[in-house]
């Protein structure tokens, strides 16, 4: 809560000045087709403009066909392995990859089952706040928006870190573990503090070194620390799936940007959690639930195609929902005919619906899957195809997990948070030039005016 009352009053001289700045800023659309511009770094086709290299993972949706490039199913690959078969393989022996996966992103190869001990060890080790951070930090002014108080917990982290500025390798390695251990502690205790500070009663548990990052995240949530094994399984898939995707995606492109002007690891994490937060990027999962939600409340039968057409529409032509024109969840800036990610998600969330009760609601979400793209591609003119992201099926994992949605967003930096050390590693390692792509000026120049001629 702001101490001034009018701290967040927007005065009518404010409104003026917010007036003044869109009628000298708006700039013609048809001038990036003039001067060729790839507006979002992407062209029509959603083709990325390549900004640099990565030897950490590969996202396909595109084959070789007779010599032209098609789309096809999508692949996701960390470090030369299929995302697949990294879940697959640790459900087949009954534990959790997510730490795996973290190791495999980091190292750049699949540990041995003692480096894997080892590095479980590591993080657990480094699972613990520094003495009165709770008090000190994260008690103080809680904020409802998770990722705000993730990102401000981040950077205070600096200031307990003798050696925050730091930038040799062995010491970003043990700032990104230590950070990589902690994002689920920051981000539960965050919420607590909010809730708590909301009326309600305020339990912090210690997260456990013998469990799983997933197991973690379920223990220091709930009030009696309790969760089923499959409940565990499922965030770890999430968690996985979630950890990495390529070095153009905006968050970790960010990563890489403020890599390069050679600032400390806790401010490009923070960077990254800012660019993570927006709802076009890892808050969309929230937007698709919601969508459902209101979904719900405006169709008769959850079952006539009908009916869930004529809504879809609806999103489209701004008559629904939050009227943005947007079928959440459907589509995705490189992938067209599928998102491995939400592949891998779909059989998962069936058997948890099933085991919830709520397979109807599954149901919904298979039909909307199957339509969406239909409604999509005969409402608007399409450069690529669109299929279903993996925040189509995320946040409904989340939700019959019953977490709440304010923890949405940061359950996506506690995975990502590994891609993201991986990328900064990357770049220090073979850092050359600062990033600093270049904007056209289409401005005019003018004379200046002496202030007692104005």
């Amino acid at each position: 809560m702001a101490s001034n009352p009018n701290y967040c009053d927007i005065t009518p001289e404010i409104e003026a000045l917010a007036g003044q700045a869109l009628h000298n800023n708006s700039i013609d659309p048809g001038d990036y087709v003039k001067y060729d511009v790839k507006r979002g770094l992407r062209d029509l086709n959603g083709k990325g403009v390549l900004a640099g290299l990565t030897e950490i993972s590969d996202v396909v949706a595109k084959q070789m066909v007779n010599g032209e490039e098609v789309p096809c199913d999508g692949k996701l690959y960390y470090r030369g392995i299929d995302v697949e078969k990294l879940v697959a393989g640790a459900l087949k022996e009954d534990r959790f990859g997510f730490e795996e996966t973290a190791y495999l992103l980091l190292l750049g190869r699949l540990p041995d089952r003692q480096e894997l001990l080892e590095f479980k060890r590591q993080l657990a080790y480094y699972r613990s706040l520094p003495n009165n951070f709770v008090r000190d930090v994260i008690l103080k002014a809680p904020s409802p928006d998770i990722m705000n108080s993730l990102a401000r917990s981040v950077l205070n982290l600096a200031c307990y870190d003798d050696r925050a500025d730091d930038i040799s390798l062995p010491n970003v390695m043990r700032q990104c573990v230590q950070l990589i251990a902690l994002f689920p502690v920051l981000a539960v205790y965050g919420y607590q503090a909010y809730t708590y500070k909301s009326g309600s009663s305020l339990y912090i548990h210690a997260p456990q070194p013998e469990l799983s990052t997933a197991e973690n995240i379920l223990s220091l949530l709930r009030s009696d620390s309790s969760y089923s094994f499959w409940e565990a399984h499922v965030l770890d898939i999430c968690l996985t799936l979630h950890a990495e995707h390529g070095g153009g995606n905006n968050s970790t492109f960010t990563t890489h940007v403020v890599t390069s002007s050679g600032t400390d690891t806790y401010s490009c994490m923070t960077a990254a959690l800012a660019s993570l937060k927006g709802p076009r990027h890892g808050g969309a999962n929230i937007k698709v639930i919601q969508m459902f939600e209101d979904m719900k409340e405006r169709i008769g039968d959850w079952k006539d195609e009908d009916e869930v057409k004529a809504y879809l529409r609806a999103l489209l032509d701004k008559q629904a929902f939050d009227k943005a024109g947007l079928i959440y969840g459907m589509g995705h800036a490189v992938y067209s005919l599928s998102d491995p990610r939400a592949s891998v998600l779909r059989s998962f969330v069936e058997k948890l619906s099933r085991e919830k009760g709520r397979n109807e609601e599954y149901e919904l979400y298979s039909l909307v899957e199957r339509l969406g793209p239909e409604v999509i591609s005969g409402e608007r003119t399409m450069y690529k195809g669109v299929s279903a992201n993996v925040d189509f099926y995320s946040g409904f994992v989340y939700h019959m997990l019953d977490l709440p949605l304010e923890l949405y967003t940061p359950i996506f930096a506690m995975a990502r948070i590994a891609g993201w050390s991986a990328h900064r590693v990357e770049e220090l390692i073979n850092m050359g030039k600062i990033i600093r792509p270049a904007y056209k000026y289409v401005g005019t120049h003018t004379d200046y005016i002496p202030m007692s001629d104005r």
